[in-house]
């Protein structure tokens, strides 16, 4: 098991770990298998996307704001607002994903990005790769 350090600094951010991640399998010696990667936080995902063109990740956050607006009658608000909406965010993009190793790289699109989603920040995070050879 590989963790990746994750620091957001805004209340809501997409974080580009595709490097991370490109590194650890590069470093795991695996030719051919998949790369799992799982944030184990209620209010933090993981998405692929494009990394190419900054403002997609403007429209992402802005859209799952639109989809779930930050607001105080959720029924549970643990410790803030952004908490309760953060968990349904979460279970709407997902918390994983999993990406095929073809010639000890990542099977990713030309301008796909592996991407930690902040819901709930700031805060420090973990994501947890797990590098599977077939």
């Amino acid at each position: 098991m590989i963790i990746v350090n994750v620091s957001t600094d805004k209340r809501q951010d997409l974080i580009n770990i595709t490097d991370e991640v490109k590194e650890a399998v590069a470093d795991s010696g695996v030719i051919e298998g998949i790369c799992v990667v799982y944030s184990s936080h209620t209010t933090g995902g993981i998405t692929l996307n494009s990394q190419m063109d900054p403002p997609t990740l403007v429209d992402l956050i802005e859209e799952i704001d639109r989809i779930v607006p930050t607001r105080v009658d959720f029924k549970h608000i643990f410790d803030t607002p952004s908490d309760a909406s953060g968990h349904i965010k979460t279970s709407i993009v997902g918390n994983s994903t999993s990406i095929p190793i073809s010639s000890g790289e990542l099977c990713l699109g030309s301008s796909q990005g592996i991407l930690f989603w902040e819901f709930d920040g700031p805060r420090k995070r973990k994501v947890y790769l797990q590098i599977i050879s077939s």
